[in-house]
């Protein structure tokens, strides 16, 4: 494929096999007219064929196998040029997007990832180290599409929806993440353990009129009812599609991110920081260097494990508030997922299945040339009417209510 979309597509380079990586390569294998060979990659083979055997038996379709350490550019350089995908989806740790947008920059290949850049000793969720390749890419003619996944992601397309079709201008947006169901341990995270911590032990902050308001962690929540779960109580947080968002959301006065926890959750994690084990500077132990984190991550279950036990859905959404014609306006455009019908299709809880389905439809809309450019771009800044109607048929549904306010 050219780098500006075309017909000739077809071959999908997909790095990282934990959950997302399983949710994606099985959803790919569910388009063969669009992802007609597919090439899955990771540190980890045995992840790597467990996936294959699962996407064969579910589909019949064989997929390719390779090891990559994404830490080495390098070795990207050379899977890439190995297999010449039109694409590559990564789904590794978010530590690895720099060294992988380095190869596709490289190999002038379209890059998408599900979330943002973060160095690996600094709980720092910026975009501004993949937004500065934009020029590079740019020059290369290639396409770089940041955080399609959920949130961010279908959140971003959500606003951009709104932004196009249900709003003059718009004011305030919540974006509000409940996962209500219930895995069965004691402690679990439902993503990478060392991202979802780093993620919810660093301070809050959202965006105010024209500035950014922090707060400490976990200090600020407030009882959300979601559609088909209930009322919640509800956090917030800061989240990296704020950043995009404040940028090309037009009119924007307020934006906040809000998720839900379980008080047996917090109890643990308390526990945790107390003990010193959610650091993520390296110590020394027996005369080695180790992050209490990573060590943390070892005795945690793999979030991929999760599926066969989860019960219970996830509501995802954005609750948004504007002028229509006029007139004051508030809708809630949202998601529900089943963790139970999600494993029953794919194998996977519907965290990663709500996070890897969007990474399939991104991908598409590039290879199919609905989406379009050169350079690197989020996910609000394009089209969302392709991308809102591909959700319903992959698996996941949106709806809309109107009248809902926080």
């Amino acid at each position: 494929m050219d780098a500006n979309g075309g017909k000739d597509m077809g071959k999908v380079l997909i790095i990282g096999a934990g959950g997302v990586g399983n949710v994606v390569v099985h959803k790919c294998a569910q388009v063969p007219e669009v992802f007609e060979q597919i090439v899955l990659a990771s540190r980890t083979m045995e992840k790597c064929r467990r996936i294959a055997e699962s996407v064969q038996a579910a589909t019949g379709r064989r997929i390719r196998l390779a090891k990559v350490d994404a830490d080495d550019s390098r070795q990207v350089v050379r899977l890439i040029e190995r297999f010449k995908p039109d694409i590559v989806i990564n789904v590794a740790l978010p530590y690895q997007d720099l060294s992988i947008m380095d190869a596709c920059l490289k190999t002038s290949v379209h890059y998408l990832d599900t979330a943002n850049y973060e160095p690996p000793f600094k709980p720092q969720f910026e975009y501004k180290w993949q937004w500065a390749y934009h020029k590079d890419y740019k020059k290369k003619g290639i396409m770089g599409l940041l955080g399609c996944g959920f949130d961010p992601g279908v959140t971003n397309v959500f606003c951009a929806y709104a932004q196009k079709h249900l709003f003059d201008q718009i004011h305030y947006i919540d974006i509000v993440d409940c996962n209500a169901g219930e895995h069965g341990h004691p402690f679990a995270t439902n993503f990478n353990p060392e991202i979802n911590i780093r993620e919810v032990t660093q301070p809050g902050k959202y965006w105010e009129e024209g500035r950014w308001i922090k707060v400490d962690p976990m200090s600020v929540s407030m009882d959300i009812d979601y559609p088909q779960v209930g009322p919640r109580k509800s956090y917030l947080l800061y989240h990296e599609e704020l950043e995009s968002l404040v940028r090309h959301i037009k009119g924007l006065k307020r934006i906040r991110f809000w998720m839900t926890f379980s008080d047996q959750y917090l109890t643990h994690l308390k526990v945790l920081q107390n003990l010193g084990l959610t650091r993520i500077d390296p110590i020394e132990f027996e005369g080695k260097k180790i992050v209490p984190l990573k060590f943390l991550k070892a005795l945690l279950p793999d979030p991929a494990s999760l599926g066969p036990t989860y019960k219970g859905k996830t509501c995802i959404g954005c609750i948004i508030q504007g002028t229509k014609d006029g007139k004051t306006r508030s809708v809630m455009l949202y998601n529900v997922c089943d963790h139970q019908a999600a494993y029953k299709q794919v194998k996977a809880q519907a965290v990663s299945y709500t996070t890897g389905v969007p990474a399939m439809i991104g991908a598409k809309q590039i290879l199919e040339g609905k989406w379009q450019g050169k350079g690197v771009f989020n996910v609000e800044q394009l089209d969302p009417d392709p991308f809102m109607e591909d959700l319903p048929k992959y698996g996941l549904p949106w709806h809309m209510l109107e009248g809902k306010v926080l």
